[in-house]
């Protein structure tokens, strides 16, 4: 069954070539029946798979598909490793895929670039696909490139759309340009692995690291922090994380599919799977937990303030992100994997409903006369009973990311929580303590700006005629949010602290992956808490609603001047403008101008070159070719011509006697040469 490993790969291929050789002349259904079927069947070879390793005693195998480099000493074949861990992000990917590509197929509907989107939304499969079932680093770093580059095709997928027409755009180049300054740190590090292993195959790098824990302590701590540098960028953390919420930009099914359930995830495997070599360096994991704790607070108060419905949840996806690398830190790779896969259920069903919701009342709109923006929630209210299925999933998707027992949210979050503690109380350590409060406290606020989205968008009146008019989507766009509610709520079965199943499982790709007991305290501590700040949400936003699309944020009386700061996100956005985008702008303006048309265009070539050439031009065409060679060939015809008409024309007379005479001559002087010689 490891054979079949090599469809997961080509079946989404095959959709994208169909799609993009003849979707032109197919109808919408038929090119989304192609993207979906194609995600759909590499599904079903995923789930294939975890049955193929329970059959192998879960041992990893590594499936050869071709030669791929051969330079010297190194050699990498491109080959496909299935393991317990690679298997589990398979399954996620074409699962949560598969459902956001048939939402996507009514949501996009009457779009002119319909089957393009689906070209696109099937190769950023392939490429994640290409990214979590590598065998090497290298062919690891193709994938996420892979995905990059797909990530900037579908941000920018609408690009005459936005602030001036070009908003979506600049989104989709502000992703591609802070993504290449994580990409850098990480292929740093890959240079280095292979320097000190000679490869980059996993077992060859990661074995080295655990046999030499002590020679390669600080190597080790080098590349740590260099990978956490690329994971900083794929999965948006501090500094790095600017570029997520623009992304929001792109079409909703994108902002599920790459922002929320994979592409933005693949930091936190990549750091999963180097697990060894985090092992050894203490002071990389140190790093690791509090920047993960630092961005999940420091997002989570930013989402308080936020109006657009999609940004919120864009501030939402870097706070757990946050949680994910935190757990990475403190060495819970199985607490980190969990919220991983719980965190993509939920959160593409939130953004999956909030784009049904935005969807409902664009259509609504075209009942009203209304100039509005559908994202922002202060155009909505009173949905609650319009969109009866959107709001019942929303409701379980909120929950499930406030950690709300028994959802999938509560123990994957609890998980993590569970682990930091242990880490500070049992471990002794300080940064465990640290990072626990700072994620609790993230936690807190998660559960308050959820609820303040729920009432915003939900409850109350409708605050514009859009909203009033708005109406339920169809089956094709709900059925698959229906499908993610399920796993909200059941999701957390997978790794329930009296089983370990996920532990388990992953056990068999690391012995470092194991889980710790149930903490019953800090459950009902993160639970109280989270119930605590749904009551008080309720308070602030419930009972004094806002009236209009122009009322003042209910936030404001007590947070005050606070609340325009954290809607201005720290004034991070802002920093980078003053510091380096300035500069940089300044440098590229100097560069275009200065260097390259004053300099170089205007000296260089026009007064240099251009001068230069003219000159000799000149002096070649007047005193070299007119008044020397002209004249040498002139004077020759005319020399010619005289002899012509002077020496030659005057022999020709007619006369036969004087030709013969010539040719006597010429007998008698032919003769008298050679009796000379």
């Amino acid at each position: 069954m490891f054979d079949l490993v090599p469809l997961i790969l080509l079946f989404p291929v095959f959709g994208l070539l169909t799609n993009l050789i003849f979707g032109r002349n197919l109808s919408e259904r038929l090119v989304g029946i192609i993207a979906s079927g194609s995600s759909a069947a590499a599904f079903v070879i995923s789930v294939i798979q975890v049955f193929a390793l329970a059959n192998n005693n879960f041992h990893a195998e590594t499936v050869f598909i071709a030669d791929w480099i051969t330079i010297g000493k190194m050699y990498l074949p491109w080959q496909m490793r299935v393991d317990t861990l690679s298997v589990t992000m398979m399954v996620l990917v074409t699962g949560v895929g598969t459902l956001i590509h048939v939402y996507a197929i009514g949501y996009m509907h009457g779009d002119k670039r319909f089957a393009r989107f689906f070209v696109y939304m099937n190769l950023f499969v392939v490429m994640m696909l290409v990214l979590v079932a590598a065998d090497n680093y290298l062919m690891l770093f193709v994938g996420w490139e892979g995905v990059g580059i797909c990530s900037y095709l579908l941000i920018g997928f609408w690009y005459d759309r936005g602030d001036n027409n070009l908003g979506n755009a600049r989104a989709g180049r502000k992703a591609f340009v802070v993504n290449r300054i994580g990409d850098f740190g990480f292929l740093i590090a890959i240079f280095m692995m292979f320097g000190a292993v000679g490869s980059l195959q996993f077992d060859d790098v990661l074995h080295f690291f655990e046999n030499h824990e002590i020679e390669v302590s600080q190597l080790a701590t080098t590349i740590t922090l260099l990978l956490l540098v690329g994971a900083a960028g794929k999965s948006a953390q501090i500094p790095l994380f600017v570029w997520l919420p623009d992304a929001m930009a792109g079409p909703t099914p994108v902002s599920a599919l790459i922002h929320a359930a994979t592409m933005v995830t693949a930091g936190i495997y990549m750091m999963v799977r180097s697990a060894p070599i985090y092992a050894i360096a203490p002071l990389s994991q140190m790093t690791v937990a509090l920047l993960g704790a630092g961005t999940a607070l420091m997002a989570g108060t930013i989402a308080l303030a936020q109006w657009d419905i999609k940004r919120v949840l864009a501030y939402s996806t870097i706070s757990q992100l946050g949680f994910m690398v935190a757990a990475v830190g403190l060495g819970a790779h199985v607490a980190a994997m969990f919220h991983l896969i719980t965190h993509a259920f939920f959160k593409a069903l939130l953004f999956l409903s909030a784009g049904s919701v935005i969807h409902g009342i664009e259509h609504g709109a075209h009942k009203s006369d209304d100039h509005f923006d559908p994202q922002d929630m202060r155009n909505m209210g009173g949905l609650k009973d319009k969109m009866k299925t959107t709001f019942s999933v929303y409701v379980i998707g909120a929950m499930a990311l406030a950690g709300i027992f028994p959802l999938a949210g509560f123990w994957s979050k609890d998980e993590i929580l569970a682990d930091a503690w242990h880490v500070g109380a049992v471990e002794g350590h300080w940064h465990g303590m640290t990072v626990y409060i700072l994620l609790a406290l993230a936690a807190v606020i998660t559960a308050f700006y959820m609820t303040r989205q729920i009432i915003l968008v939900f409850f109350g009146s409708s605050r514009s005629a859009a909203a009033d008019n708005a109406t339920e989507n169809p089956p094709i766009m709900t059925v698959p949010l229906i499908g993610l509610a399920i796993l909200s709520v059941i999701g957390g079965g997978i790794n329930l602290p009296w089983f370990h199943t996920l532990g388990s499982w992953l056990e068999h790709t690391h012995h470092f992956f194991h889980g710790i007991d149930f903490n019953l305290a800090i459950a009902l501590i993160s639970t109280g808490l989270a119930v605590t700040s749904i009551i008080v949400g309720f308070i602030v936003y419930h009972r004094r609603p806002l009236e209009s699309s122009t009322a003042p944020d209910p936030l404001r009386s007590v947070l005050g001047p606070g609340l325009k700061f954290l809607y201005n996100k720290w004034y991070i956005d802002e920093l980078y403008s003053a510091t380096f985008i300035r500069l940089y702008e300044w440098k590229a303006r100097f560069l275009a101008f200065q260097v390259d048309w004053v300099f170089w265009h205007d000296f260089v070539h026009d007064q240099i070159i251009l001068k230069s050439f003219k000159n000799a031009a000149a002096i070649l065409s007047g005193p070299v070719d007119k008044s020397g060679i002209n004249k040498f060939f002139d004077g020759l015809a005319y020399s010619v011509q005289n002899i012509a008409v002077k020496v030659l024309r005057p022999l020709q007379t007619g006369y036969v006697r004087n030709y013969a005479l010539g040719v006597m001559l010429g007998v008698v002087m032919v003769l008298g040469i050679i009796l000379i010689n």
